[in-house]
Parts: C-alpha cells; structure tokens; sequence
C-alpha cells in the first residue's frame, strides 16, 4: 500500500473514532465533570470538559491502527513510542487538571510530569539537533516542547482558537515533511489533524463539548515533538527556523500574556485577563472574526515556514526582520485595547 494512502488513514481511523466517542463522552461529563462560568470563563452554563479523551483516542487509534497493518523496516516507527508516551503523560496531567477544577494541579507538579514527558521523547530520539551538545539540546527541547505545551493551554480561551491553531500547525507541518524520510511524524500529524478535525464542530454547537486541559496541552505537546522531528534543511541550512514560524501564532500569544501581566507587575503564571482574544472581543471583535483572524495569521506564517525551508540568506533575514517589525507593531496595538 503506498504511504500516501496510509497516512489517509491514518487521519481517517483518528476522525472516526474521535468523531464517535465525543457524543457518548459529552452524556457521561454532563452529569458530573463540568466547567462552570466564571472568572475568565464567560461561557452560558456549564459545559462537558473531557473532550481531551475524544483528541488523545482519536490521536492513539490512527497511530495504532497504522502499527498494527503496516511492515515498516524495524525501527522506522520507533521514535513514535516518545510521543505515545509523553503524550499519555501529558494527557493525565491534563485530566487531572480538568477533574480537579477550580483549584488544579500545583503548577510544580505540573513542570515535574512535563519534564517527564520531556525526557521520554529525549529517550526515544527527539531532540533539537541544531546544537550537538546534549547540555544544550536537552535544555531546550524541554523549554520548546514544555513551552509549546502552555502556550496551547492559553490559547484555549475562546471556542475554537485551539483546536484550529491545532488543525493549521498539524497541516504545515505534514505539507513540509511529507518529501521527508520521517513517515512517523507524518503518520502522527495527520492522526492529530484528523482527531482535531472532528472535534472543531463539538467545540461549536449547541451541546458543546470543551477540550479541556487534557486536550489543549496534548495538542502543544504532540505540535512541538512533531516540529522537532521533521526534516527542514534538505534546501538550506537556515530551514531548522522554520518551526518558529510554524508555531508563531502560538508562541506570540504566549510572549504577549506575559509581556502584558509583567507590565501590569502581576505573575505571568497566574491567570489575566490579558489574553489577546479577550483583548479583541472587548474592543467589539465577534468571536468568529478572532477565530479567523488566528486561522489566517497560522496560514500565512505556515506559508512563511514552507519559504524558509527553500530560502537563502537575504530571504531569511528579510522574513525575520518583516516579521519582527509586525509583532512590534501588533504588540503596541494590542496593549493599548482594553484588558479590565
């Protein structure tokens, strides 16, 4: 069977199974694990929150499915153990999260089992390559995949925002590395693309299901293992910046929450009302328009990502000045709409 027709099923078989388990997850969450308004929180009533099962079976079905049927060279899929397992970390750590609201889990324990999970995927193989020293590698790749990992959780505000930043990182990245050798990480983004896919309409109607932290942050961990796995200098040696585009929406939401609170002299750990969807809904912004707006920002950097794998240095440099001098522009004007 040709790999292009795996990796669609790979993404089939996490749709349907997601897709299947949602409703029957929404009727058992209804009648005790719940997200009550209030806070940041301005949803109408209580709302079901382990959609994050939904994501996390979805994501593991595709990625077995493909283990089981097909006969890959030994140690090809190999790498997709780290994921599964730091995935499942992260996953429990966000189930506890959810069923422990409003109080949560201590934000020390939360950094313990992520640098667990962190280590697994060192364990197996992924690991930021760019620098050869393991005293530098390690560190790093548990602050970006750690980091990535929040950054998805605070992206989680408004219904949606997530899940599609979720859908449009899975696609740059598979878009990039499909010419690659690495088929786990396509098998593993387009398993989460589909699990995603299904979920985004839950998250929108009128028994809405929430993703939770369980599935916001299973989302940013499985996005930054799978951007440190794929490919990008196959066409020049600047391509290994390619994922700072890929993730940009994200990774600047972060950065301005907690510019925003650090200005403000409040803890950039704690929750604020600062985040930039909340900014734009109080400046009169409908959600759907902020939705949007995330999603065609994710496409065009995507776009910028795919350009840096295949661009010199002129380009590169000039990719990286536009963009600063468009955060620097976006961060003055966020600051100054209401927040309070």
């Amino acid at each position: 069977m040709k790999p292009f027709v795996l990796y669609l099923l790979a993404g089939i078989v996490s749709c349907v199974v997601c897709a299947g388990v949602l409703p029957i997850l929404r009727r058992v969450a209804s009648r005790a694990f719940l997200d009550n308004p209030g806070g940041l929180k301005t949803h109408h009533g209580a709302v079901p929150v382990l959609g994050g099962c939904g994501i996390f079976l979805g994501l593991i079905s595709g990625l077995v499915f493909i283990r089981l049927t097909t006969d890959f060279p030994s140690g090809t899929l190999h790498t997709l153990r780290g994921i599964c397992l730091g995935g499942l970390l992260v996953f429990l750590l966000g189930l506890a999260d959810d069923l422990n609201k409003p109080k949560g889990v201590n934000i020390a324990l939360k950094l313990l089992v992520q640098l667990t999970a962190v280590a697994a995927l060192i364990y197996y193989g992924i690991v930021i390559r760019a620098f050869p020293s393991p005293w530098v590698a390690w560190p790093l790749t548990f602050l970006w995949v750690a980091g990535l990992t929040n950054a998805f959780n605070l992206l989680d505000i408004m219904d949606g925002l997530c899940v599609s930043q979720g859908v449009i990182c899975t696609l740059g990245l598979t878009f990039i590395a499909l010419p690659g050798e690495y088929v786990y990480v396509n098998f593993a983004a387009l398993s989460l693309l589909g699990a995603c896919l299904a979920f985004w309409p839950n998250n929108h109607a009128r028994k809405k299901i929430f993703l939770g932290d369980s599935g916001s942050t299973l989302i940013g961990f499985t996005v930054a293992s799978l951007s440190i796995g794929t490919g990008y200098s196959g066409h020049t040696d600047w391509g290994f910046l390619a994922p700072l585009f890929i993730l940009a929406v994200p990774l600047f939401d972060t950065a301005f929450v907690s510019l925003a609170r650090l200005l403000k002299g409040k803890n950039p750990l704690k929750g604020s009302p600062d985040h930039i969807a909340l900014r734009l809904k109080k400046a009169g912004w409908k959600p759907g328009t902020i939705v949007t707006a995330f999603a065609a920002t994710g496409l065009l950097c995507n776009g910028c990502a795919w350009v840096l794998t295949r661009a010199g240095l002129p380009l590169v440099i000039g990719l990286f000045v536009l963009t600063g001098l468009s955060a620097l522009i976006l961060t003055f004007y966020l600051l100054k709409l209401p927040a309070d």
